[in-house]
Parts: structure tokens; C-alpha cells; sequence
């Protein structure tokens, strides 16, 4: 490692926290997880926001670094959550978590499609997690974002790439109705995406964005498309 490089990730303090085990996070693989401050959406049922509202981090890249160098061989994987992780530049620092014969998911939404690319073709990812947030027309109001045009653009480079991916959607069910999800279904059908789609419950820890509590409306499984494969969490 150059001396430019060790100083960057030096000072790059962007890491808020490290989870240093996990087997649920990375299916087959014992990882750890490091999140990323800072986000470019404010979903109204992030259970995150000190992560997305931080204003200083615990751990540079280089103490991440450090940290998994004392797990070579006890973990195989390593899970970049967030926040958005996308938001920062992560070449060097993949590079390096690579080099140590770590296997890479990142965790995403999905609306950095170049930085994404350019992970994709320098073959630093393993797995990616993207998050569909909610169909198009509900999209802004959940995630107080107007990126729904660059997350589309990411999940079909996706769909599209030899990448092993996955697509998820947190179900909140007083904000995403039965129509909304069969609504992503059929999207995620009609752009030939033929991998699991996985419906995660809204987890309610007391402290979210949006203030929110637990859902008051039932939502009936019963109603959604078989296209694809469902898969609850």
C-alpha cells in the first residue's frame, strides 16, 4: 500500500459503527458489517437516522482495515451497510478488504449508478442488496428522495450484468399496500428479473425517521402475484 493511499484511509472517518459478527447479513458467509454515514434519502421507516444524521464517525477506513486483518480466517465476508454507502469513494478501500481474501456485499438504494458500475467492472463486489424502495408513484413520499429515475437505471444494470444480486422492499403495510407491492412485482417481472424478490417486515426499535410506530393496517398475503418468488424476512 502507497503512502498516499494508507493516508487517505487514514483520515477517512466515515465508518459509524462495526458490527464485528454476523451469519444473517450475508447468506452462506460469516461477515462483518461496517455502516456508512450519511444517506441521500429520509425514508420514513429507517430505524438508522444517527447513522443518516451523523455528523462524525467512529472508525476511519484504515481502522476497519485493521480490524478485519485480526479476523482473516475466522470470517469470510464483509457486509457495507449504511446510510448509503455509494456515497463515498470506496476503490482503495475494497481494494484493500479484497486483497485480505474477504468476500464483498454491499447493501444499497440503488441511486448511484455510476459508482455501482464502476465497482461492478472492477470485480470489488460479490453481492449487492438494492432496495426497492416503492413504486414510482409513492416513491418521493416514502423516501423524501426524487431518485427514483437513477434507482431504476441501477436496477436494470443489474438485471442485466452477470452480478449475483438481490431485490427488497421493507413493508411498512400503512404505507405499502397489497396493489403497491404487486405493483413492484409485475415491474421487476416485466424487466425480467427472475431472482427471489424478498419482502422484509418494518422494524419497529422505537426510533425511526419518520416517527412512526408499528402498522396499523393488515396487510393480506394472500392477495399478491405468484410471478415471482416471495420470500418473507
Amino acid at each position: 500500500m502507497n503512502i498516499e493511499r494508507e493516508n487517505s484511509l487514514k483520515s477517512s472517518y466515515i465508518i459509524y459503527d462495526i458490527t464485528h459478527f454476523t451469519h444473517l447479513d450475508y447468506k452462506d458467509h460469516l461477515a462483518a458489517i461496517f455502516w456508512f454515514s450519511s444517506c441521500n434519502m429520509r425514508c420514513d421507516y429507517c430505524y438508522n437516522p444517527e447513522i443518516v444524521f451523523a455528523k462524525k464517525s467512529s472508525y476511519s477506513l484504515m481502522d476497519a482495515l485493521d480490524f478485519l486483518k485480526t479476523r482473516v480466517g475466522l470470517l469470510d465476508g464483509v457486509v457495507l451497510s449504511g446510510g448509503e454507502v455509494t456515497l463515498h469513494n470506496l476503490v482503495f478501500f475494497i481494494q484493500e478488504i479484497k486483497h485480505l481474501g474477504f468476500s464483498v456485499k454491499l447493501d444499497t438504494n440503488g441511486t448511484n449508478h455510476q459508482t455501482i458500475q464502476e465497482l461492478i467492472n472492477l470485480k470489488l463486489l460479490d453481492f449487492i442488496a438494492i432496495d426497492y424502495k416503492a413504486p414510482e408513484y409513492k416513491f418521493t413520499h416514502i423516501t423524501h428522495s426524487k431518485k427514483y429515475k437513477e434507482f431504476s437505471q441501477t436496477l436494470d444494470l443489474l438485471i442485466k450484468s452477470e452480478m449475483a444480486f438481490e431485490v427488497r422492499t421493507t413493508l411498512h403495510s400503512d404505507l405499502l399496500n397489497e396493489e403497491d407491492i404487486n405493483f413492484i412485482i409485475k415491474d421487476l417481472k416485466k424487466r425480467n428479473y427472475t431472482n427471489k424478490y424478498y419482502i422484509q417486515n418494518f422494524l419497529d426499535t422505537g426510533s425511526n425517521i419518520g416517527d412512526i410506530s408499528a402498522p396499523h393496517k393488515v396487510f393480506d398475503k394472500e392477495k399478491l402475484s405468484q410471478e415471482l418468488e416471495l420470500v418473507w424476512r
